[in-house]
């Protein structure tokens, strides 16, 4: 019980999230913290990897945000007010705007090896991240390489593909290198059925007539 209705007032604040965006003629939505993370678990928690000198750690985490697109439509206003007109959301027009970021961490050792380690300097990072279908076609990628950065960073990339709602589940594959070091990779599945956005626009929409 408790699980059902945590998801429902996930989805309500949703819904919640997209009203004041409906004056527009089309409008974005992201999901706040319904993000997929890898690793999972802890908010702080990131794989780590040693270099074969066993004297600098690179330490990466990967977030996937699938954010819901949509345009608006309008409609009248309520019996015996037809001309107050207002905007809802088009549950036809849904679809995925996917977004990926990327967090770091660079530890180096001075003396002994895995041990007394200090996060300083700047840093050659380079993020990496490819959308597959369930046939392993490719959906979206995206790719930056970062120069002079600090021990410790996060960066936010957009996906700028727009994917279909209801196309299947995805794969995607992620990596974050520091040059020179080492690469850390990972991998998550995502689910692209739009079902409780579609249905919570449409009961939205219901309600205010």
């Amino acid at each position: 019980m408790k699980r059902t209705r945590t998801a429902a007032l996930a989805l309500a604040a949703a819904v919640a999230a997209l009203a004041p965006a409906l004056g527009q003629s089309t409008a974005t939505a992201a999901q706040g913290a319904a993000y997929l993370q890898d690793p999972g678990g802890e908010e702080k928690a990131m794989k780590s990897m040693w270099t074969k000198d066993d004297m600098h750690k690179v330490e990466g985490q990967f977030r996937f945000y699938p954010t819901v697109q949509y345009k608006t439509v309008t409609k009248p206003g309520p019996d015996g007010a037809p001309e107050f007109e207002r905007k809802v959301a088009d549950p036809k027009t849904l679809a995925w705007s996917p977004s990926y970021e990327f967090a770091w961490a660079v530890s180096d050792s001075k003396l002994v090896k895995r041990a007394v380690t200090t996060k300083d300097g700047r840093h050659p990072i380079v993020v990496h991240a490819v959308l597959r279908d369930a046939r392993r076609a490719k959906a979206g990628e995206v790719r930056q390489e970062l120069t002079d950065r600090p021990a410790t960073g996060r960066t936010k990339v957009p996906g700028g593909k727009r994917i279909a709602c209801d196309t299947g589940t995805y794969t995607v594959e992620w990596s974050v290198t520091r040059t020179g070091y080492g690469a850390l990779t990972g991998t998550l599945k995502w689910d692209s059925d739009c079902g409780q956005y579609r249905t919570a626009f449409s009961q939205d929409n219901g309600r205010q007539k």
